[in-house]
């Protein structure tokens, strides 16, 4: 897993609330065994018409969010079903972090099992950064793990609280599988014991 220190990119005002994982990644879509090629389907039926041309009153398919990889978004994002699809369809794309007030639980548990940095804002701090980023379309936005910040090139400044766990498995690029590896001498040795 990638590690997330500090990431600064163009920010994408998702002003939504209660967007679900069946919005994030269409079913339909869900049939690949591998984690990549899944970005292509993001936001499927919000960015695509019916007859399958880019809808251009959806924000992602402006040419000023083209390469955005900060989301914000409005409070209980990743809400519905427990598909892990969702995180591979935003970090495929090329989202490193979506900041909202609050997250559904199993996509935050997701999300983090796939290096994305879910940051919870008060709803306030979010509203007021949805507000300069709509404000000014390619707006950069810096989410800084080590300082536990978030900031923009306008003044605007919120602290986040992160869980300490998630937060160290995080600057340090490690899932569960990396977290085990760190023991491989001691599982070397039992393994050898066991024989």
């Amino acid at each position: 897993m990638q590690p997330f220190r500090v990431h600064t990119g163009v920010a994408l005002p998702l002003d939504r609330h209660n967007v679900d994982t069946d919005q994030i990644i269409p079913k339909q879509f869900l049939k690949r065994i591998e984690r990549t090629g899944f970005g292509q389907f993001l936001f499927f039926d919000w960015r695509f018409r019916p007859d399958g041309s880019l809808n251009p009153d959806f924000l992602l398919n402006e040419p000023a969010y083209a390469n955005a990889s900060v989301l914000v978004s409005g409070r209980n994002f990743g809400c519905g079903s427990s598909r892990e699809h969702a995180p591979w369809a935003l970090g495929d794309y090329g989202f490193r972090t979506v900041i909202a007030p609050y997250f559904a639980d199993i996509f935050a548990s997701n999300s983090a099992q796939n290096g994305i940095l879910l940051v919870s804002l008060p709803e306030e701090k979010v509203s007021d950064l949805l507000a300069r980023i709509k404000s000014r379309p390619g707006e950069r936005v810096t989410v800084d793990l080590e300082r536990c910040e978030v900031r923009d090139e306008t003044g605007f400044l919120a602290k986040f609280n992160p869980d300490p766990f998630r937060r160290r498995c995080l600057l340090e690029g490690l899932d569960d599988i990396g977290l085990t590896m760190q023991h491989e001498a001691e599982i070397t040795a039992y393994e050898a014991r066991r024989r």
